[in-house]
């Protein structure tokens, strides 16, 4: 009998501190959400209704999109988009990279660009992807001042050199693509 009574207390010790470990878990989780996420969200969604209300993603959009018809358009266009100082502006939400890749799509569907220039296209204008978020995931790492002092400009900067390497390799991965 006692040594059912010792092991029926062993595992209601073992489940309270599985309990425990999952409780706290769920509190530092919704902390973390509600002092990082959420405050992120809110800049984000101004800043996505800054760009619609203003029309300053048509206007960019308008801009970069002639330049999806030739490898070289392209490439500046992903250099464009992953300049460090504009990445993280053109992230949030991908609103300007939907509405260059909603212009592309409709020139590649009336032939005036040619098909194989859709991937291409696709990793050109989503070269910023990841700049926004890099200081949220920095927060929620809770990583130290200097390491995100570091890591901000270096994950901007490798975005720049990442960005028309990409365009390169869909570039060379979209020979024999047909519509």
């Amino acid at each position: 009998m006692k040594s059912i009574t010792k092991f029926l207390e062993n595992v209601g010790r073992g489940v309270g501190k599985v309990v425990g470990v999952f409780y706290q878990a769920g509190r530092d989780t919704i902390n973390l959400v509600i002092s990082s996420v959420i405050p992120f969200m809110a800049f984000i969604s101004m800043i996505i209704g800054i760009i619609l209300k203003t029309g300053v993603g048509t206007w960019i959009a308008n801009f970069l999109s002639p330049l999806a018809s030739t490898v070289p358009g392209l490439l500046l266009m992903s250099f464009i988009c992953t300049l460090p100082f504009l990445s993280p502006v053109l992230g949030p939400g991908a609103v300007i990279a939907q509405i260059i890749g909603t212009l592309v799509g409709v020139e590649i569907g009336q032939g005036n660009v040619p098909v194989t220039m859709a991937l291409p296209a696709l990793y050109a204008i989503n070269g910023q992807a990841g700049c926004d978020f890099i200081p949220v995931a920095m927060a929620m790492a809770e990583a130290e001042p200097d390491t995100v002092e570091k890591a901000v400009p270096a994950m901007l900067f490798s975005r720049m050199v990442t960005g028309p390497l990409a365009v390169i390799i869909g570039y060379f991965a979209s020979f024999g693509m047909k519509f």
